[in-house]
């Protein structure tokens, strides 16, 4: 009888195995992923569409399946970024990273003028398997390792991130900006030109794409207006704009450059709510209640004059000290920020009454110098300003996905999975055993009191930790289901049309309402998923790349003690993540102090016999830094009070020609990595990043809104 086969998407461990996860989940008698041996992977790199052929029900000590790749359906790339270096005559380039554990042979590139070092990219004609090496050709080189910048390229490269703007594209740009006139409103537009309506910013913004007014009107009940910039008036559907637009999906912050969705001339000019220019907007007025109900939403187009350009810091200052700031503003503005702060913090109440989340683990920025390289780090602090900001951003976006639904449309909403009940079970039990008297985390009420009653204690981090293992990532799909975090039965991204292709499609589905129409539901299922993907690569290309400059900061570094935390335990050693300094590095189970260790998945726990020697998920512990491999980018740590104990040392990546691999060794090396598997750990959902700097070259140090979003 025939086996079973599936097609999914593959991703490799740095340990030689792979996992396949089903495109469809139904197509297996069970959920998760199914789990494939080295020798079993074939020619699949990580990203690849393959089908899988199951082998067996279960593993030996591990529940779920087993197979091996018979085909690659598609491949995600055939470009890599490494190391080139000669041997014996002939070039290889080592890929980064740990999916090729040997170098690939590229035969003689000396048009290319290469030299040893140079970080390159290698088209692969011939994918390395476990039987055979792989064969590619350089087609560009990035320049010398170690050199500035070369981190940024490498992380363009490697993620196939956008490169400048078509010359078709800026020519719509500019097209649509001869058009534009800033001088008088449109009579198909509600003229706000002499409301009292201002911006808050980061203080190095370049781009605003949102705007308050705030007003108490009849019966004691508010108005809140929540302008945002028309992107759609200048991108219309089909252009050059708009298809450039949906290729890139979103904008990607690095920690050195922004790489924009829109040009500049539209996402700095045009679109943007800069003082005291007429600007175009889409206004949600929504009118709430004096304790915070909302009672009728409308969404019209506007033309907007800010008023004001404030900085959070500006912000704070005033709610700190209202009577004796500084900063100079008028009775009518000073007026409007007393009013924001008072509906804000009724809004934010109602919303935790109502069952929202907050998990306010503190975010960690690099500081960079002007060549890119780290110089230190900072926290970023959510202060009552961003707060301010965040609340009425989230009753926008609430507001129009409600009023969409209302009229029987179509559209991309911005949903939250509710968590899987078996991993709320193992969430109970993991705060019961530390400690925490808790009911069922079914409930999210209870799961909203373990967050407040852990905030204040030693384990809020492991808490924390936890709670983000258990939950769902945020997606744009059309279903009509709610988002869990925000304890919220509809919603949407509308606010930031300059950044998120998704709020396009939002702006564009008011259109059709506007004309009385119903907004088109075609395709919106494969543009959920296209914008979703582009999302995570998004953030994942920030996260590399901070990641590699932190390698490189810390390489000259090695014996630097940091206060770290416990981010991931498996059977192989614990992850610690800095807490100044966000490096994530790896103690193996052999640089931990000398004992016998069991993993326990279920408590997030490695225990010895001897006493002291557990750690835990959330444990705040003090590290060494013991050896950074910027080829492999891995960063090993050591316990800082472990300094006296004799430690294996780690060698240096092979840098020679591989021989033949002998399938017996493999095999061999295959069943010993296979006892090591990392737990990985999830992502809070990303709701909503902030505006940043969008020109190359100078630092992004442009504050995140709440990733809750």
């Amino acid at each position: 009888m025939a086996r079973k086969s599936v097609v999914g998407r593959f991703s490799r461990s740095k340990h030689g195995y792979g996992f396949v996860r089903p495109l469809d989940a139904r197509s297996t008698e069970r959920d998760g992923d199914i789990r494939v041996p080295f020798v079993a992977s074939a020619d699949a790199a990580n990203g690849d569409t393959v089908r899988v052929r199951i082998t067996k029900e279960s593993h030996v000590g591990r529940p779920g399946l087993s197979g091996e790749v018979v085909e690659v359906v598609e491949r995600r790339t055939t470009r890599f970024v490494g190391v080139a270096f000669q041997s014996a005559g002939e070039h290889w380039v080592q890929v980064d990273g740990t999916q090729f554990p040997r170098p690939v042979w590229v035969g003689d590139p000396g048009a290319k003028s290469v030299r040893d070092d140079d970080k390159v990219i290698v088209e692969l004609i011939r994918f390395p398997s476990a039987l055979q090496d792989g064969e590619g050709v350089i087609v560009e080189i990035l320049g010398a390792a170690d050199a500035p910048g070369v981190d940024t390229q490498t992380v363009i490269a490697e993620f196939g991130l956008p490169g400048p703007f078509p010359e078709r594209v800026l020519e719509d740009a500019r097209r649509q900006a001869e058009k534009f006139s800033s001088s008088s409103v449109p009579s198909d537009r509600q003229d706000l030109t002499g409301e009292i309506i201002v911006t808050i910013d980061p203080k190095d913004a370049r781009d605003f794409d949102d705007a308050i007014s705030l007003t108490y009107i009849e019966r004691g009940h508010w108005l809140l207006g929540v302008h945002i910039a028309d992107v759609a008036h200048f991108v219309p559907k089909g252009s050059a704009l708009d298809q450039e637009a949906l290729a890139r999906g979103t904008s990607v912050y690095l920690p050195d450059r922004v790489i924009p969705m829109l040009p500049e001339i539209v996402s700095n000019n045009l679109a943007s709510l800069q003082p005291d220019h007429i600007r175009f907007a889409r206004t949600c007025w929504i009118e709430f209640s004096g304790d915070g109900v909302p009672v009728h939403t409308e969404v019209k187009r506007t033309a907007i004059k800010s008023c004001r350009r404030f900085t959070y810091e500006e912000v704070d200052a005033f709610i700190e000290e209202p009577d004796t700031t500084a900063i100079a503003i008028t009775e009518s503005v000073r007026g409007l920020l007393g009013r924001m702060q008072r509906l804000a913090a009724i809004l934010r109440n109602r919303r935790l009454t109502r069952g929202a989340l907050e998990l306010n683990m503190p975010e960690v920025k690099i500081d960079l110098d002007q060549s890119g390289r780290v110089t230190g780090a900072h926290v970023v602090r959510q202060t009552e300003s961003h707060q301010i900001i965040e609340e009425f951003m989230l009753a926008a976006n609430e507001a129009v996905a409600e009023k969409i639904a209302g009229g029987k449309g179509k559209f991309l909403r911005r949903i939250h999975p509710s968590p899987d009940l078996r991993k709320l079970r193992q969430l109970t039990e993991f705060v019961s055993e530390l400690g925490f008297e808790v009911e069922s985390l079914e409930s999210r009420f209870e799961l909203q009191r373990l967050l407040k009653i852990s905030a204040a204690e030693p384990e809020k981090h492991a808490v924390h930790y936890a709670v983000l293992r258990s939950l769902s990532r945020a997606v744009y799909a059309p279903q009509e289901q709610g988002h869990y975090a925000l304890a919220s039965d509809c919603y949407c991204h509308f606010t930031s049309p300059i950044r998120r292709y998704p709020d396009l499609t939002i702006h564009r589905a008011l259109d059709f309402l506007e004309a009385g129409k119903k907004p088109p539901g075609d395709h919106l299922e494969q543009l959920g998923e296209q914008c979703s993907e582009l999302e995570r690569r998004a953030e994942a290309a920030e996260r590399e790349l901070v990641k590699l400059k932190l390698l490189h900061f810390l390489s000259t570094r090695v014996g630097t003690e940091l206060a770290g935390v416990v981010t991931g335990v498996a059977r192989f050693g614990i992850f610690v993540q800095g807490i100044e300094l966000p490096a994530e590095g790896l103690i193996e189970t052999d640089d931990l102090p000398v004992d016998s260790y069991r993993f326990d998945r279920s408590s997030h726990t490695l225990s010895g016999h001897r006493p002291g020697n557990v750690f835990r998920l959330g444990d705040q512990i003090r590290v060494r830094v013991c050896h950074v491999d910027l080829g492999k980018r891995q960063l090993h740590f050591g316990l800082a009070e472990e300094k006296d104990r004799r430690k294996r040392k780690v060698g240096e990546r092979r840098r020679t020609p591989p021989g033949r691999t002998h399938s017996r060794r493999v095999q061999g090396k295959v069943r010993q990595n296979e006892e090591k598997q990392k737990v990985p750990v999830e992502n809070q959902s990303n709701v909503g990043k902030r505006k940043k700097n969008s020109k190359k070259g100078k630092k992004a140090k442009k504050s995140k809104r709440n990733k809750n979003r």
